[in-house]
């Protein structure tokens, strides 16, 4: 018999733990929060610093301070706060920059919507945190542009990136190629979807319920593929796939994303309708996984390539995705693979002497990688799947 309340516990101190981390090696003491920090807890003083890290310690952070009741989180908050506020901010043409130098001046000014969903959601975390209305006004304002600019109101869904003025697509793409007419991704799509909702908690705003609704309906008319309930990677405006490679730790963080956001829309029909979806999605992304419990990084079908990597931010979102599934259907097979993820992070993802998780372990539990924090090495997937199974398991 498992004992849930004992590794309740155990996930309740690996958050304090993460927490603890980058109250100790994250902060800059110049500005803000280090670009990059490695393995040995070294930083790297001149590295750039992204909005996307800057904008998920905020988030991670205010979260932990609301769900844990305890405001000494909230200066490191506050600090990511005010970084933002004062270097990434775009004060001229609205939004984020996505990323600005070691010294706070612009750096990349193009207006990534991953970048600004990221904005939206952790502002919008550190408004319920601190009810600090500037946070929220914030947080408003990126999205009015992002509606304004970036939503294609013919077909659906977000462009990928705009210029710096929103004016048109910029030439700088993150998360996928211009060249290949990639303009849609389920990437940026899934986080802009997890920004609004949040956003939707603190400001429960009419037209911003309409645009969740807009967005779980581009889920599932163009990104979850109605065969096999895996996602849809990149596609054009007028969604048509681009790409079919998959990615196991998106589609099971999806899985667990899309029942969340359905579920602050109060939506009856809309909540059974996703509830089911997202079983299927998790008993398809369970494909990924491995007998010692590691989940892979992802599958591509035109190469036959698995690439192996288990990399920290899949384990994080398997461990909620799993449970998120047993909750929905009780199935002890869910329960057995979210726990198993669990052990397996303890077994091979935690740095036991210099703290926090390696970025990356490979088929045979090898380590990868050198950097603990990076402009996506973050503490907001592992310290939010603490809080979650930490919920969940309440």
């Amino acid at each position: 018999m498992v004992d849930l309340r004992a590794i309740r516990q155990e996930l309740n101190q690996e958050l304090k733990d993460i927490l603890a981390y980058w109250q100790k090696y994250g902060p800059d003491p110049i500005a803000g929060y280090y670009g990059q920090v490695n393995y040995q807890n070294v930083p790297k003083t001149d590295a750039a610093k992204g909005i996307v890290l800057n904008s998920r310690i905020m988030w991670t952070f205010a979260a932990a301070a609301r769900h844990m009741q305890h405001d000494e989180y909230l200066p490191y908050a506050e600090r990511a706060y005010n970084y933002i506020e004062k270097y990434f901010r775009d004060k001229e043409h609205g939004g984020v920059y996505w990323a600005v130098d070691y010294k706070g001046e612009p750096l990349q000014t193009f207006k990534q919507q991953y970048g600004q969903a990221f904005a939206i959601y952790g502002l919008s975390e550190y408004y319920r945190a601190t009810k600090h209305q500037s946070a929220l006004d914030f947080a408003k304002d990126i999205y009015g542009r992002m509606i304004k600019h970036a939503y294609d109101p013919k077909r659906g869904g977000f462009y990928e990136s705009m210029t710096r003025d929103w004016s048109g697509m910029a030439d700088d793409y993150v998360i996928s190629k211009k060249d290949n007419h990639e303009s849609k991704t389920m990437n940026t799509h899934l986080h802009i979807l997890e920004a609004f909702t949040n956003l939707y908690r603190a400001w429960p705003d009419k037209g911003l319920n309409q645009h969740i609704h807009g967005l779980i309906g581009n889920f599932e008319k163009y990104i979850v593929d109605p065969k096999t309930y895996r996602m849809n990677l990149f596609m054009d405006d007028d969604w048509k796939v681009r790409k079919t490679a998959i990615s196991y730790g998106h589609d099971i963080e999806a899985s667990w994303l899309l029942v969340e956001s359905a579920e602050a829309l109060h939506d009856e029909a809309l909540i059974k309708r996703i509830k089911a979806l997202s079983v299927k999605m998790a008993r398809a992304a369970a494909t990924g996984l491995e007998a010692d419990g590691g989940m892979n990084y992802e599958y591509d079908p035109k190469e036959n390539h698995v690439n192996r990597e288990r990399s920290w931010w899949v384990m994080a979102e398997a461990m909620v995705g799993f449970m998120n599934a047993y909750q929905l259907t009780k199935e002890q097979q869910f329960l057995d693979k979210s726990l198993k993820n669990w052990e397996f992070i303890k077994t091979y993802m935690l740095d036991k002497k210099n703290g926090e998780w390696y970025s990356g372990i490979d088929e045979n539990h090898k380590i990868l990688g050198n950097t603990k924090i990076s402009m996506w090495k973050c503490p907001y997937h592992n310290g939010r799947a603490c809080i979650e199974m930490v919920d969940r398991l309440g």
